[in-house]
């Protein structure tokens, strides 16, 4: 059994939650998402709390799915409650970033053209000098989104480490080829 699992998840004031099936919907001061949970894992909710369980002698897959569930109750209180927020910057001569709109950032980044890129729907991007912030209510987008924004241009780590890079990320500038001395 998951110890993660058994623990219950504390929703905060200004947080509603509503069960329907096996799917559940937060709302609360940041925003409302809504997700289908796996059937096998039963969730209840009681005097503020939300409490995963499952049968009793249930299979290795099922008790697999019980601390993933709670996990993704509490992801989901959490960020309609604080939400969540990923940072990249930008290293490179002449390489820059500038807002379009609230999900709309131009990248200039050293291709023969500007990169724009869109944000999913619930995604803000937000450009201040080198870094870009991504912000939202589902931790999954934001961290996919980070993702994208990253693979437009990724550090180079045989050259000088330029590139989008997570904030605090370490890139490591490995040596290229080498003379046999």
């Amino acid at each position: 059994m998951s110890r993660v699992g058994k623990r219950p998840v504390v929703i905060p004031q200004g947080v509603e939650c509503k069960i329907d099936g096996n799917t559940i919907s937060m709302k609360g001061p940041k925003g409302q998402i809504s997700k289908v949970m796996p059937s096998e894992v039963n969730i209840s909710q009681n005097e503020g709390k939300v409490v995963c369980t499952v049968p009793e002698h249930s299979n290795k897959s099922v008790e697999a799915k019980f601390g993933l569930v709670r996990a993704l109750i509490n992801n989901m209180v959490t960020g309609v409650h604080t939400g969540f927020s990923k940072g990249l910057e930008i290293i490179g001569v002449g390489y820059k970033a500038q807002n379009q709109s609230p999900s709309k950032v131009l990248f200039n980044i050293g291709y023969s053209h500007p990169v724009e890129y869109q944000a999913p729907e619930g995604i803000t991007l937000k450009v201040d000098g080198n870094k870009v912030f991504v912000s939202g209510v589902d931790k999954e987008v934001v961290g996919q989104t980070a993702a994208e924004i990253r693979m437009i241009r990724p550090p180079r780590h045989y050259k000088d480490g330029a590139g989008i890079r997570y904030l605090g990320e370490n890139v490591r500038i490995k040596v290229g080829k080498k003379l046999a001395a």
